[in-house]
Formats: C-alpha cells, structure tokens, sequence
C-alpha cells in the first residue's frame, strides 16, 4: 500500500501544486543536477544526513548564504527519512506551495525567490513531474517509488566543501580575534602613553598626531573584516605605539627595557623624575633603603645601579615565585618565568583590578621601590574580600603609609603564602626554628 511522504502535518492529498511552466535552466540548476545523478548515498564518514545538514550551517557564513535560506533547507529536511539517504535512493521531498509558505511565513512570491536561490546556489535541485506538479509515494518499508520535489542529494555531493570552509571560517575567526586583540591592547597602552606624556608636561605636534592617528585607526579597524587587511592596520597601530613608547622612555631616561617587545606591552609609569635623568633607575631603591623592612625582605642600604638580573633574587623572592604566591597576576603575564620588569607591568594592570589608583600606584613605587611595590600589591590580591574593612585600594594605601614610616614589614606575609602554597602534607615537616617572623607591622 503506498504512502504520502510528507511531515506530520501535510495534507494527505497527492498533488500539491498548479503547473508553473517550464523552469529557467541556470548555471546553479546545472551543477546541482549534475550533483543528484551523481548520488551514491552519504559521504565517507557520515552515519546520519543531519550532519549534512549541521555542516552547511557552519559553512553558511563562508558561502554567504542568508540564515533564512538555512531554515528553508532545515524545513525541507523534516520531510527525509534515513533510507531516502541510501545507495539506490534518492532524497526527495514534495511539501505543497501552501505549506511551505506557511510553515515559513512567506508570500508565494517570496516562496518562490527562495526556492529559485537555494537552486543558484547549488543546494538543491528539483526533479519535476510530467506535468510541474509535486508529488511522491512509499511502499510499506518507506522507501520512496516515485518522487516528483526538492531534491537535496547535492548537498551530500557538497560535505566535504561544507567542512572545508567551516575549518576556514574558524581559523579566520581565530585570526581575527587574536588581531583586534592585539589591537586593543596597543590602544590601550597608546591612551596610556599619551596620559604619562601629558602629566610629565611633554607637549607638542607629534603627541597631538599621535592621539588622532591611533583614534582614526582604531576606529577603521573597527569595520575591518579581513584577516591581511587587519594585520596591515594592526601592525600600524602597534609600530605608533612602539615609536611612542621609544620616545616616552627617551625622555624619561629610562633604561630597563621591555624583554618581550614594545609591540605587545604597554608604558606603565612608576616613578617620578628628578633633574638628573640618570638618577631616575635608583631614586626608589635608595628612597625604599630608608625603610626597614625585616629579614628577608629589607632593601640593601646601598644600591648599585645594576643590584641584580631581571630574574634574581629581590628582597629574598624569585621573580617566578611571586606569580605563585599571588594567582591572580599570572593573568597578566605572557610566560611562567617572568622577568622583574615584566612583574612591574603586570601589577599595574592588576592595580586596575584593586581599585588602586595612577597616582598611588606611583607613589608607591617612589616609597618602596618598584620590586617591593609589586610585592605588596601581588599580597592586597590574595586577601579575601570579606578582609578589606574598606575596600582594596586603601588598604593598599595603608601599606605606602607604613613604609613611608619605616614600619611595613611583609617577611610574615611572605612566609604564610609560601607555606599555603606547599602541599598539606610539608605543614606538618616544618620545625620550629623555621616559623615565621613576627609581623610587626605586615600586610
């Protein structure tokens, strides 16, 4: 007994449609015709047809092909059965006009536009009736003995294509990502650049083009939605930032210099200037060398313009220890054996998360010295919120006041991290010559 191949709420009539007229052969038609006599069942690796079907979703965007033409073909879909899919079949479905307008909301003109580009675009093709109507039959089994409809055996034809472009999509989105990432990041460290220059007074035409140049940038980048045309703006805007920065340094004396490139760090600045540029490098270390800081953590009474390497020993902690003691600044950093410079920029981006402001942050810097204030604010990251009786930044602040009077003393603090980092099971092996200092006056 034959059967009406149609979704559960299709009429049980057998012709759908009026005659329409011969159909207008078009390249699309062609190739798509020449997909369905070509069909041999599923691609290699496909068990199910809905994963024809998830596939050309991914590459829709790559095809441009409109979300409203994906849902025509998820409709037409509902109307297939798994041995329509089979070596010796064929996937056709005949839904009526009506029905398909309706399930879609559209006008017949509109049906009809749809149908017309989803054959252009190769995604299906049709195999007409004697006389243009739709229709088709089953056997008991289900499997179809006479089809007249939408054809959808040229989208198995076109699997592998669909993986193809959706791998590309992803990789250009990727791309892309990573590249207004990056743009972000020289925005950012440019604003701050052209903030430094302005509070050290430093004026003139090339600050001023410096601002419009990169805003104009950024905002073009903006609209950007190729990957070598963004690497071209991106690229731009990272060599301003890098020239800017190479002129702030120069005239701020500076002579640490960023390991990891200028391309991809901001200017953070942490100290004050003095007359003589080449004072700058040891004014906080000297300032911080009045300050009694306990064992293990006291600043040497004389500074040496070069006291250690980038990754050395500061104050009795590595430069890779402190990202383990404090979490929350590894965010920040672009590999797990940072460098003391790289420390410093790292807290003064979590200075941000804190509450901690510009002006602190470099008051700081000048009391303690810019290793022992990366110190102190690494610690005011670890505490719980429920500790601050006012909020992050002051308590921050209570510490600069403490070590502007000599009686910050963090080797406690140091030592309790250490120790909370160490297994559960190394607690109980350590002696009591090795407890901690008394905090006097700690974090």
């Amino acid at each position: 007994m034959a059967q009406e191949n149609c979704a559960h709420e299709a009429p049980q009539a057998r012709f759908a449609q009026k005659v329409t007229g011969f159909r207008r052969m078009t390249p699309g038609l062609l190739r798509a015709d020449h997909s369905a006599e070509v069909f041999a069942g599923l691609p290699a690796g496909v068990t199910l047809q809905g994963q024809l079907l998830a596939a050309l979703k991914d590459a829709a965007p790559r095809l441009g092909i409109s979300p409203r033409l994906v849902h025509a073909v998820d409709w037409l879909f509902r109307f297939t059965q798994p041995q329509d899919w089979q070596k010796g079949s064929r996937p056709i479905v005949w839904p009526s006009a009506r029905m398909q307008r309706d399930a879609l909301g559209l006008e017949a003109s509109q049906a009809k536009a749809i149908n017309r580009r989803l054959i252009e675009l190769g995604l299906i093709t049709m195999k007409d009736s004697p006389n243009g109507k739709r229709y088709g039959q089953r056997d008991l089994k289900g499997r179809i003995v006479e089809a007249y409809g939408f054809d959808l055996s040229p989208l198995a034809a076109r699997y592998a294509e669909f993986r193809r472009l959706a791998e590309e999509g992803r990789a250009i989105r990727l791309a892309m990502g990573q590249l207004r990432r990056r743009a972000t990041i020289a925005r950012k460290a440019i604003r701050q650049i052209l903030e430094t220059a302005a509070e050290y007074g430093f004026t003139g035409e090339e600050w001023v083009n410096l601002r419009r140049d990169s805003e104009a940038l950024g905002r073009a980048l903006k609209e950007v939605e190729r990957v070598d045309e963004m690497e071209t703006g991106v690229g731009s805007l990272e060599r301003r930032q890098r020239e800017a920065r190479e002129r702030l340094e120069g005239l701020l004396g500076a002579v640490h210099k960023d390991p990891m490139g200028a391309e991809n760090r901001p200017h953070y600045n942490t100290y004050k200037p003095t007359p003589d540029p080449e004072q700058d490098t040891v004014i906080a270390a000297k300032e911080c060398s009045r300050e009694g800081e306990g064992p293990g953590l006291s600043a040497p009474t004389t500074v040496p313009r070069h006291h250690r390497t980038d990754r050395g020993m500061v104050h009795g902690i590595a430069a890779d220890e402190l990202p383990r003691l404090a979490p929350q600044l590894k965010r920040y950093l672009r590999r797990a054996s940072p460098t003391w410079p790289e420390l410093h920029d790292a807290a003064d981006w979590l200075r941000h998360d804190l509450g901690v402001s510009k002006s602190l942050w470099g008051e700081a810097c000048v009391t303690m010295g810019r290793d022992l204030a990366a110190v102190a604010l690494a610690i005011v990251s670890t505490k719980d919120p429920e500790h601050f009786t006012g909020s992050p930044g002051g308590y921050f602040h209570g510490m600069v006041a403490k070590a502007r009077a000599g009686e910050l003393y963090l080797e406690r603090t140091v030592w309790a991290l250490r120790r909370a980092a160490q297994p559960a099971g190394q607690h109980r092996a350590v002696r009591s010559g090795d407890r901690a200092p008394r905090d006097r006056a700690g974090a």
